[in-house]
């Protein structure tokens, strides 16, 4: 296993010095604003229902993809209530994280088991994400607190960045062997289709979409092998997967999980660019919508 070193250099110490008092202050203000949030949960393809009964119905399944915008504070409130839910049911949660890269794995471990500060938490989490503490750190708090693992399930961030701007063909043998096996980001028509009407992208003459699109199922694809190890070697756990919702789609993680391992699963979207009226079980189970 590698050996991470969690020693902060002075000079990143300095330049976060500032922002954590920001951070601290967000953190009061996400809290204060979400603890009292209005949301609607809407069966797709159904009808209205409620959030205790979403989270009964959902408590049969392996995997429970919870979908975000990244930068919402009702999201991650969602988020958290259904892990909180979900834990007081006594069911044997683990967390499954967008986040988080794999290999960072022993930060997670580390962090879970009390044996690490929030300050070099916040340091790992910057490595890894890049930003927007205050929205995640309530859920992190609440893992640690109740003993929940959390699971690390991305790439290296410099790999998806080239694929993007390149396509997965650029990637050396080196960056190569840093991805699970069998990565392949293979496109398909409908997969394109799915990703234009979640983010409003025209393909253009160029090569630019595709090498988008294959960044995409990349992500996908490392991330549903990672889970998927993770759900062979625990066999016991029930994972709440944290993800953006272009990744918890149907046709995301979860259609790229079913190549490793059939489990029951189900899919719960926040409010989305996409039309609604679009919508079918073939692409989630409910929608939260937030007021």
């Amino acid at each position: 296993m590698r050996i991470v070193t969690l020693a902060v250099s002075r000079n990143l110490r300095s330049k976060r010095a500032l922002s954590l008092v920001a951070l601290l202050l967000f953190t009061l203000l996400a809290t204060v604003c979400c603890s009292e949030i209005s949301r609607q949960v809407l069966k797709v393809g159904g009808s209205a229902t409620t959030f205790n009964a979403l989270v009964e119905e959902i408590s049969d399944a392996r995997v429970i993809f919870i979908g975000e915008t990244h930068d919402s504070p009702a999201d991650h409130r969602t988020q958290l209530d259904i892990i909180q839910a979900l834990h007081e049911k006594d069911l044997p949660m683990a967390v499954g994280l967008e986040m988080f890269t794999e290999r960072d794995q022993v930060i997670l471990d580390q962090w879970v088991a009390g044996k690490m500060t929030e300050r070099d938490f916040i340091a790992a989490f910057y490595e890894n994400w890049g930003g927007g503490w205050g929205l995640y750190r309530d859920i992190f708090h609440y893992a640690r607190d109740h003993g929940i693992p959390l699971v690390g399930l991305n790439v290296p961030r410099e790999v998806t960045k080239k694929v993007s701007t390149n396509g997965f063909g650029s990637l050396a043998k080196e960056e190569r062997k840093r991805l699970p096996p069998g990565i392949t980001c293979e496109l398909d028509g409908r997969y394109k289709e799915f990703l234009r009407r979640m983010v409003h992208v025209k393909e253009k003459s160029d090569a630019s979409f595709n090498n988008f699109c294959e960044a995409q199922v990349l992500w996908d694809q490392a991330m549903a092998f990672y889970l998927f190890r993770y759900l062979q070697n625990n066999p016991d756990r029930v994972v709440a997967v944290l993800s953006g919702s272009i990744h918890a789609w149907k046709y995301g993680i979860p259609r790229q999980l079913q190549r490793f391992i059939s489990v029951p699963y189900k899919v719960i979207l926040p409010d989305l660019p996409a039309d609604y009226s679009t919508l079918s079980r073939d692409d989630a189970d409910y929608l939260v919508m937030h007021r």
